[in-house]
């Protein structure tokens, strides 16, 4: 049996599971539905083009884990911005871990979304906001959306600040041969609200795992989302994020994504606009080598006046890796007086590394400035060489000119300490050791 035909066998069992009665019944059976209908998403497809995910799906996922797995604070502590206090949810092997996290009702609503699915007084935010922006079309949402039960569930009233960042974590502990996690996300900042977002997949040993994640982020007016992705996962390590932005009037989203590891990661990230004077920041840093494959598709549709959007992702690859851009501006007849910038600029270390990029606008309106570009190259021999005249080692020279090309995304980063980690991080990646791993 398949790991298609072993999910949708399964789907009644799990059912049962989370409350078959469930108001959710027509939305999980649509979503399969569509799943069956569709399966995994194949290179046929012009959106997965450049990414297979066939030697992936050769592995032999547990779907649900067998038993709840128990990891020590000290077995993780590393991977949390522990610098600082923060709020956490933290989930093992797809399930809650409640002495790991640290959630709160008082002022926010910071808890999981198992609550939120499954109790009467969350019904009228599951109606409002619950698969609202994600795409119903798209295969491995609607797989998710068909399973979800499990993930974060952050909502942030109108006109309060969060008082500290919120770390999201799953950690799969390897403890199956190979495992499918699906975890649902549900991001709500009310009017003129605020809040900063860390959120990390890692694998705790060489197991096989597959993350098919789904997140639907909702800015209402005037709202300052910042959204950080850190993935740096083991080389057995597989994920499809899908993440869904839903912005009105004035309010102002940033998902800044930082990918160092893993086999394969697919980021699928989505805006969409529903009123005026918004602005959008998509950043990103890959940092890759051996066969790695990452893979950003970028949409920000542009559907009200005067809004704004900046997309800017750096690319490092070396020995047989594998980076594919596709972004995608779409700007609608009635968004005039639109910003829309999009850069994606590439550096090969080898001769055997690869980049695929398709900066792609549409417009239909006529009084805009938008604009792509994308570059692709290797470092500049002359700099190198102005470097090594100066004392600088050819090693170091060469880090330097990286991590400068980096800087400005970097930049992008507005909590300090997880600044200094990624700094870090990326000087560790370049060969230049600073300190710890992240």
């Amino acid at each position: 049996m398949d790991l298609k035909e072993k999910l949708v066998s399964s789907f009644m069992a799990f059912e049962e599971r989370v409350d078959v009665h469930s108001e959710l019944h027509d939305v999980r059976t649509a979503a399969l539905k569509n799943f069956e209908n569709k399966g995994f998403p194949s290179k046929k497809e012009e959106a997965w083009k450049y990414t297979s995910l066939n030697a992936i799906l050769k592995n032999d996922f547990t779907v649900f884990p067998k038993q709840e797995n128990t990891v020590q604070y000290s077995d993780v502590k590393k991977y949390f911005l522990h610098e600082i206090d923060s709020y956490k949810v933290v989930f093992i092997d797809g399930i809650f871990s409640s002495h790991l996290s640290a959630t709160t009702h008082e002022g926010i609503d910071v808890c999981l979304m198992s609550s939120v699915l499954n109790k009467p007084k969350y019904k009228e935010v599951i109606d409002t906001y619950f698969n609202q922006i994600a795409n119903k079309e798209e295969s491995l949402t609607s797989l998710n959306t068909a399973f979800a039960n499990e993930g974060a569930y952050i909502n942030i009233p109108k006109n309060k600040v969060a008082d500290k960042p919120i770390e999201i974590m799953y950690f799969s502990t390897g403890s199956e041969a190979a495992l499918l996690v699906q975890p649902r996300n549900l991001i709500i900042v009310g009017e003129n609200a605020n809040v900063q977002i860390i959120e990390r997949h890692q694998s705790l040993n060489e197991n096989a795992v597959l993350t098919n994640a789904v997140t639907e982020i909702f800015a209402e007016k005037r709202a300052i989302v910042d959204h950080y992705k850190i993935q740096n996962d083991n080389l057995t390590a597989n994920l499809i994020d899908n993440t869904y932005v839903s912005q009105k009037e004035e309010s102002s989203v940033a998902v800044n994504t930082f990918c160092f590891g893993g086999n394969l990661t697919r980021n699928n990230l989505n805006f969409y606009h529903f009123g005026e004077h918004i602005v959008s920041y998509l950043n990103g840093v890959t940092i890759i080598g051996e066969k790695q494959h990452v893979d950003h598709y970028t949409l920000v549709q542009h559907a009200t006046p005067n809004c704004e959007s900046h997309q800017d992702y750096k690319g490092i690859f070396s020995d047989r890796a594998t980076g594919v851009f596709n972004g995608k501006i779409y700007v609608e007849k009635e968004a005039q007086k639109t910003n829309a910038f999009q850069k994606s600029n590439n550096i090969l270390l080898s001769d055997k590394a690869t980049i695929n990029a398709k900066p792609q606008l549409e417009i239909f309106a006529d009084d805009v400035k938008c604009s792509h570009g994308c570059t692709i190259g290797q470092l500049d021999e002359t700099a190198m060489f102005y470097m090594q005249q100066r004392g600088i080692p050819q090693k170091e020279a060469k880090a330097l000119l990286m991590y400068a090309f980096t800087n400005n995304v970097i930049e992008s980063i507005k909590i300090p300490e997880l600044k200094q980690r990624i700094t870090k991080l990326i000087a560790s990646k370049l060969g230049v050791k600073m300190g710890f791993d992240l």
